[in-house]
C-alpha cells in the first residue's frame, strides 16, 4: 500500500490526474475510458528567448537608494528602487505545456465496470483496467529515461477489440504551427513560442499494432481492430537541438528497435536503480483490512483520522516526483516540477529561488538522489556568466548575483515590480549552498574542485556589496526579507530595508562553505582569511521583544505576523546556526517565532507548512512536526497527492519528504542524530538507505519508540559522531570496537571505508 496511489474512478480534472516523467518529458494521465487525455510537457518548452533585462539605471541610482534608506526616507527609497532596479522588461520567460494527447474510443458506448487506476511508485508506471461488454481492457503508461519516450500500451482480452483515433492538440489550435501526418504510423505537432526568437518545438506520436491496422487520416492516427497497441511519443526543442524534427525521428527509430517488453524492462531497471535505494515504512496498528483508494484515505485524513501508511506513501511519492522531474541532462524541477497545464501558468512555473527551488532539492542527498541534483548545478553554472553581468551593471560588484527568480535562460535580473520580493540579491548565494551540501554528503573532492569557482564567485559579490553600518556590522543594502512587510514606529509600512536577518544568515553559511571548501582543496588561503574576517562582522541572529528571532536589523512589528515566509529562521533550517544543543536560547526564540506565526494563521500554504515541519524537527519536537505533517496532508494536498499552494506547487511535496527525513535522522551538526523528532504515534518503523553528511548510510528499525537495529555503512572511512538517548556498543564483523563517550547522548568511533558497523542499544 505504501508504494501505490490507487483510485476507483477516472480523473475529473487535472488535480486528480496521475503524473509520469523522465526528467524531460512529463504527462498527466486522466484515465478516461472513452476519451482518454494525457496532458503533455517537455521541460524546455518556454516562451520567448534570452534577453538582457538588466536595468541600465540601476548602478546610477544605487547610492541614492542606499542613502534614502539610511536617512529613513522609506517611501522615496522604494519608489526610486522600483524604477531604477526592476528588470526591463520586468518579467522573465514562462514555462508552457507541450500540449495534450487524446485517444477517442468511439466503440466504447457500453457501461464499464471494475475500473481501477493506479500509479505504482515501485515501477514508475500508471496502470488502468476496466471491463466493458465482457472484455477486459488494460493500459500501461510510463516515461522512459533510457529511451527518452513516453509509452502507452493498450491491450484487450479479446482479439480485434481495440479501435480508436489518436491526435495531438495545443490550446485548440492557436499555439502551434503544424499538426499533420508524417507517415501512416506517425503524426506530428510543431511550432514556435514567442516569435522569431522563441523556442521551436516538435512532438511526434507513433503507433505500433498487433494485428489490426494503423493509418493516418488528416492529422489523426487511426487504429482499427487491433489486439494490442503501443504508442510512443517524444518531443524535442531548439533549446537543445538545431533540428527538433530530426531528433524526434531519431529517438523514435532507436526506441522502435526494442520490443515493448524490452522497453518496459529498460525503464523499470533504470528507474528502480534510483528508487530502490531507500526503504521506509511506519507500522500502523490501525491499518484497515479493506484497502481504500488514495483519495478516500486523504478524505479520512481531512476528517481528522490518522493514516501512517499514507504518510509512508507520501514520502515515497516525493522521491518518485524528484526522479520523474529532475534527471541528468534535464532542466531542474520548476515550481510545478515538469507538470504544468497552463499557457500562462501561476508564477510562470519558473524557478523561484527565494526558497521554492531550493526546497525542491532538500531531500535529494539524503535520499541518495545526487544524480537528480545535477540539473540544479547545471543551472547555477549557466547563471554565473549572466549573474556576473548583473553584478557589474546593477551593483558595480565582482562575482555573480541573482534575485528571487530565474528561468530557462538563467536570467539573473530582478523579476516583477513587486517590492516585497523583487530587490533581493541572495538568490544565487542560496542556490550555491546546494553545491556545498552535495559535497558534505558525498565528500567528492573532484566535484568540489569542479564547482568551487561558483561558491567563490557568489561570495565575491558580497565581499564588494556588504556595507559597514554605525555599529560595525556588515549588512546588505538595499534588500528585503522575502516577502514580508514591516511597520515603522510612526506606522509607515515598508519592505525595502537594510540588513534583513535572512541575508546575514545565508551569507554566513556561504562564507563558511567557501572557507571549509578551501580547507578541503588546500587553496585560496588569503581569500579564506578575508572571508573569516568579514564573517566575524556579520550580524548574528538576535532575540526581539516578543522573544522571537528578529526578522530585520531593527525589531520592527510585522504587518502580517502569520506570513508564509519565515525567513529569519533560515539559521535553524536549512542552515545550522540555531540548534537546541548548541544555541538553546536562540532555539527557544525560534520556537516562539514558529508559535507566533502559527497563532496568526501561518502555514496556510503547502510549501510554508512543509518548511514548518522541517523547523519543528530541527527543534526536536516530534509532536509539533507530526501535527504539521498531518495539516500538510489535510489542508494542502490534492487528490493525486500533489501539493496545493493553492494552486498546485510541487515544493510542498519535496519539503514534506525532507521533513520526514529530518524527523528520522539529522546530520547538520557534524553528528548523526538518530530519531531526533519521532512523535508518539510513530511507535515502530523501519528505514534503510538514508544518507547523512560525512559519508554514511543508515539502516535502522525501532519498536515502541526504541531502536532495536542500527547499521551504519561508512562510505568514506570518517570518524562517526553519533547522538542517541541511550548508551551504545558498536560492533564491526561481530567484534566490539572502541567507542568514545563525549556526553550522555553523544559518541564517536573510528570507521574504515566501505565497512558496516552495527550499533547495539544498551
Amino acid at each position: 500500500m505504501s508504494h501505490l496511489l490507487s483510485y476507483k474512478n477516472e480523473a475529473n480534472d487535472w488535480n486528480e490526474a496521475l503524473p509520469i516523467g523522465n526528467g524531460r518529458l512529463g504527462g498527466m494521465i486522466y484515465g478516461k475510458v472513452k476519451n482518454e487525455q494525457i496532458q503533455l510537457n517537455e521541460d524546455s518548452v518556454w516562451y520567448g528567448g534570452p534577453r538582457d533585462r538588466n536595468n541600465r539605471d540601476a548602478l546610477k541610482y544605487l547610492s541614492d537608494v542606499q542613502n534614502l534608506l539610511n536617512e529613513g526616507k522609506l517611501k522615496e527609497a522604494e519608489d526610486l528602487a522600483l524604477l531604477s532596479m526592476s528588470g526591463t522588461p520586468f518579467s522573465q520567460s514562462h514555462y508552457e505545456p507541450l500540449g495534450d494527447l487524446f485517444l477517442q474510443f468511439e466503440d466504447h458506448q457500453h457501461m464499464y465496470s471494475n475500473y481501477k487506476r493506479k500509479l505504482d511508485l515501485e515501477s514508475g508506471m500508471v496502470h488502468i483496467t476496466y471491463e466493458m461488454n465482457g472484455i477486459c481492457y488494460e493500459r500501461e503508461i510510463f516515461a522512459s529515461y533510457p529511451d527518452q519516450v513516453m509509452i502507452i500500451r493498450l491491450h484487450a482480452s479479446k482479439s480485434k477489440s481495440l479501435s480508436f483515433k489518436a491526435f495531438l492538440d495545443r490550446g485548440k489550435g492557436r499555439n502551434f504551427d503544424y499538426l499533420e501526418a508524417v507517415n501512416e504510423h506517425q503524426i506530428m505537432m510543431s511550432g514556435r513560442t514567442g516569435g522569431e526568437k522563441g523556442i521551436a518545438f516538435c512532438s511526434i506520436l507513433q503507433a505500433e499494432a498487433n494485428n489490426g491496422s494503423v493509418s493516418t487520416v488528416g492529422n489523426r492516427l487511426v487504429v482499427k481492430e487491433a489486439d494490442s497497441v503501443t504508442l510512443m511519443l517524444t518531443a524535442a526543442t531548439t533549446f537543445r537541438y538545431n533540428e527538433p524534427l530530426e531528433q524526434c525521428l531519431k529517438t523514435l527509430t532507436k526506441a522502435a528497435g526494442y520490443h515493448y517488453e524490452d522497453r518496459m524492462k529498460r525503464h523499470i531497471d533504470d528507474y528502480q536503480s534510483l528508487y530502490n535505494r531507500i526503504q521506509f515504512h511506519l507500522e500502523d496498528k490501525e491499518a484497515l483490512n479493506e484497502p481504500l483508494a488514495t483519495d478516500e484515505r486523504l478524505e479520512n485524513v481531512k476528517a481528522g483520522k490518522r493514516d501512517l501508511s499514507l504518510l509512508s506513501t507520501y514520502f515515497h511519492f516525493g522521491r518518485y516526483l524528484l526522479i520523474s522531474s529532475s534527471r541528468p541532462n534535464s532542466l531542474p524541477a520548476t515550481l510545478q516540477g515538469i507538470w504544468n497545464q497552463h499557457m500562462l501558468p501561476p508564477w510562470d512555473s519558473k524557478y523561484t529561488i527565494n526558497i521554492n527551488t531550493e526546497m525542491n532539492y532538500w531531500p535529494a542527498e539524503a535520499c541518495q538522489l545526487g544524480e537528480c541534483h545535477q540539473p540544479l548545478f547545471d543551472l547555477i553554472e549557466r547563471l554565473n556568466p549572466n549573474g556576473q553581468i548583473t553584478a557589474e551593471k546593477m551593483y558595480g560588484c565582482r562575482g555573480f548575483v541573482a534575485h528571487h527568480n530565474t528561468d530557462i535562460w538563467a536570467d539573473s535580473a530582478p523579476q516583477d515590480m513587486y517590492m516585497p520580493a523583487t530587490i533581493w540579491p541572495l538568490g544565487a548565494a542560496w542556490l550555491c549552498l546546494h553545491i556545498w551540501e552535495h559535497y558534505e554528503y558525498t565528500l567528492d573532492s573532484e566535484f568540489l574542485e569542479k564547482y568551487y569557482y561558483l561558491l567563490k564567485e557568489s561570495s565575491l559579490f558580497f565581499v564588494d556589496f556588504l556595507q559597514e553600518d554605525e555599529s560595525g556590522n556588515l549588512i546588505t543594502s538595499p534588500s528585503v526579507s522575502p516577502e514580508n512587510t514591516y511597520i515603522l514606529p510612526n506606522g509607515e509600512k515598508g519592505t525595502l530595508c537594510i540588513g534583513p536577518s535572512m541575508d546575514s544568515q545565508i551569507i554566513y553559511s556561504l562564507f563558511t562553505a567557501v572557507i571549509e571548501a578551501g580547507d578541503v582543496l588546500k587553496n585560496d588561503t588569503a581569500y579564506q582569511k578575508e572571508l573569516m574576517e568579514l564573517r566575524s562582522k556579520l550580524p548574528s541572529p538576535q532575540i526581539g521583544k516578543h522573544g522571537q528571532i528578529m526578522e530585520w536589523l531593527e525589531d520592527y512589528e510585522e504587518a502580517e505576523p502569520g506570513h508564509r515566509h519565515i525567513s529569519q529562521l533560515f539559521a535553524l533550517h536549512p542552515g545550522n546556526q540555531i540548534s537546541p544543543s548548541q544555541t538553546p536560547e536562540l532555539a527557544e526564540a525560534a520556537k516562539t517565532t514558529l508559535e507566533r506565526r502559527l497563532q496568526f494563521g501561518g502555514g496556510h500554504t503547502g510549501w510554508s507548512r512543509a518548511w514548518i515541519i522541517n523547523m519543528w524537527a530541527r527543534l526536536e519536537d516530534g509532536e509539533k512536526a507530526s501535527e504539521n505533517l498531518q495539516q500538510l496532508l489535510a489542508q494542502s494536498t490534492l487528490p493525486n497527492l500533489f501539493d496545493n499552494h493553492p494552486p498546485f506547487q510541487i515544493d510542498g511535496n519535496f519539503g514534506g519528504t525532507a521533513g520526514i527525513i529530518e524527523m528520522l535522522i539529522q546530520s547538520h551538526l557534524n553528528e548523526i542524530h538518530l530519531l531526533p523528532a519521532i512523535p508518539k504515534e510513530w511507535h515502530s518503523g523501519y528505514v534503510k538507505g538514508l544518507r547523512t553528511k560525512g559519508g554514511f548510510e543508515i539502516e535502522m528499525e525501532w519498536k515502541e519508540h526504541r531502536l532495536t537495529k542500527v547499521f551504519i555503512h561508512s562510505l568514506k572511512g570518517n570518524t562517526c559522531h553519533l547522538r542517541y538517548k541511550s548508551k551504545i556498543q558498536v560492533l564491526n564483523s561481530n567484534k566490539p570496537i572502541e567507542v568514545k563517550v563525549n556526553s550522555i547522548e553523544t559518541f564517536a568511533f573510528e570507521t574504515v571505508e566501505n565497512e558496516v558497523y552495527e550499533v547495539k542499544i544498551l
